[in-house]
């Protein structure tokens, strides 16, 4: 019961700090800066598309913002670097509520089984003039399968939650990034740019 115990804690803090985690991309969430971004890159205005990427708090828009400053080297890589560190942080913990679900249960079978072979070697003592105790031993044993699947269906729950929202990150961010290169592929060079160059 106490490896059991100790996963129930695990489970519950990683769940709490995603939340957190969660409340507060939510808050730094910005769609309008996003098209916003975009709208000046259709109109060949990069530098100000850069500039706005570059303050937004919006993942996406600081996603754009690297490939914005990276466009005349390695767009595509850019894009692509700055979203996976991006996703990285919705995944954080998700491994660790993997390998709970997955181990939870098999803990609580592990207590059942101990708690039943203690109580058939009463049996074995032949203390069978105690019978309660015997099945008062099941009994308790039971109980370890039956945490371990409760903490097990609990942070599978949640789970799932993330994995959605860490799909719909990216799939926000592919969309995004994909807009880009299309608006950068057919849009000719602001003049500032030009002089950049």
């Amino acid at each position: 019961m106490w490896p059991l115990l100790a996963t129930s804690i695990l489970s519950l803090s990683i769940v709490i700090e995603r939340l957190i985690f969660l409340w507060r991309q939510r808050k730094r969430t910005r769609p309008e800066d996003v098209a916003e971004v975009l709208s000046h890159v259709r109109r060949g205005a990069l530098d100000q598309a850069t500039k706005l990427a570059l303050e937004s708090r919006d993942p996406v828009a600081q996603v754009l913002a690297q490939g914005l400053l990276r466009r005349k080297k390695a767009l595509s890589e850019a894009l692509l670097q700055a979203a996976s560190q991006q996703l990285a942080l919705y995944v954080k913990g998700m491994s660790a509520l993997e390998t709970i679900v997955t181990l939870a249960p098999f803990l609580g079978l592990l207590g059942t089984v101990t708690g039943m072979i203690r109580a058939f070697g009463l049996m074995g003592a032949k203390e069978l003039e105690a019978p309660v105790a015997i099945t008062g031993g099941i009994s308790e044993a039971l109980i370890a399968t039956a945490f371990g699947l409760t903490i097990a269906i609990f942070t599978l729950v949640p789970l799932n939650f993330l994995g959605s929202v860490h799909r719909r990150a990216r799939r926000r961010m592919e969309h995004a990034a994909t807009e880009l290169e299309i608006e950068l592929a057919h849009t000719a060079p602001a003049p500032s740019d030009e002089v950049t160059a």
